[in-house]
């Protein structure tokens, strides 16, 4: 039997050159759970989170098909394949609480994003975080383009009364961003002295087909009392301006132009603007929330902390991506 001191010294080198390499790091598994694919802006931070994944980790990107029942068993099935984080955008924000109390139990890191999940449930656990953007900045800025249009226009009031008979499209009722958008962007219009009236209020759930319909049934209502629309995402303002063309407004007739503003500056939103269809928009950052969600997953999933990224963490769990007013003035910077 041979032993140590006998092997060649070639021999002996090359296994103590073997045993010194550290065995080659598992490249990280992310679950990523988004409410609809169908979504426009949705898509955009999804294609994000897929471009800065490649070469570093490994993704499972799941439709929730709006539905919170199945996000839930997305969720279970990411854990149980044992995945080192997950970010979920989820159906309903209200249900965050249940699967931080899964994800915990497994000691699995959670990146919530775009959506936010209530204040106390992000205290439930250390390693949750959040990445998204302030809803009131964009309502607020949403508010301002309104404010420069009517005060460069002063005869586009169509009641001659100097007040702004608007129409808002709201999101899905209860969602933080269709609340606030809502809020601050008229809030944004009288704390700049002009007078408002709200014609019509009503969800078309950021679907620009349900917004074509409600648009429809508000124009057959109020028809030449509209001075303004204000919606909280792009799809739903283009499937406004669908409606309003469809009775011939907005196609180049100075007397009949309602103006529309939306929020997230889409690519489909920027042709609008080039158009003149659309008055102005607000970038919500779908590339850097794609980003900074990856970006703390990955860093979470590699045993590091949150805080290791570039990204500033507020209050240690919130990633903040500023939004940016969008109008025809600047848009070509954004395409």
């Amino acid at each position: 039997m041979k032993t140590l001191a006998s092997l060649p010294i070639v021999a002996l080198a090359l296994a103590a050159g073997l045993a010194a390499v550290p065995a080659q790091a598992q490249t990280p598994k992310l679950g990523v759970a988004i409410y609809k694919f169908d979504d426009t802006f949705m898509s955009y931070v999804r294609n994000a989170i897929n471009d800065n994944a490649k070469g570093k980790a490994t993704l499972e990107v799941v439709d929730s098909q709006n539905a919170q029942p199945t996000q839930n068993d997305q969720i279970d099935q990411f854990l149980a394949k044992k995945m080192n984080a997950i970010l979920v955008n989820p159906v309903d924000r209200t249900a965050a609480a249940a699967i931080i109390d899964k994800a915990k139990a497994k000691n699995t890191p959670v990146v919530f994003f775009n959506r936010e999940p209530m204040p106390d449930d992000m205290k439930k656990w250390d390693k949750v975080y959040y990445v998204g953007a302030k809803a009131e900045q964009s309502g607020s800025m949403q508010g301002q383009i309104a404010v420069d249009y009517f005060k460069a226009h002063p005869k586009a009031y169509k009641s001659n009364d100097k007040t702004i008979h608007y129409i808002m499209l709201k999101g899905e009722p209860g969602h933080q961003d269709a609340e606030l958008r809502t809020k601050y962007s008229v809030q944004a219009i009288t704390d700049a002295g002009l007078k408002v009236d709200k014609l019509a209020e009503d969800s078309a759930y950021w679907d620009r087909p349900k917004a074509v319909e409600k648009m429809k049934t508000f124009l057959a209502k109020f028809g030449d009392k509209i001075d303004l629309v204000l919606a909280n995402n792009d799809d739903m303002a283009l499937g406004a301006i669908e409606a309003l063309r469809q009775e011939g407004y907005n196609t180049g007739n100075a007397a009949k132009y309602i103006p529309v503003v939306g929020v997230d500056a889409t690519a489909p939103a920027l042709q609008a603007l080039e158009q003149g269809t659309l008055l102005g928009t607000v970038l919500n950052d779908a590339k850097n929330q794609g980003k900074a969600t990856f970006d703390l997953g990955f860093a979470l999933a590699s045993g590091k902390a949150a805080s290791s990224t570039s990204w500033k963490l507020t209050d240690g769990k919130y990633v903040w991506v500023p939004y940016a007013k969008v109008t025809k003035d600047n848009y070509k910077q954004f395409k």
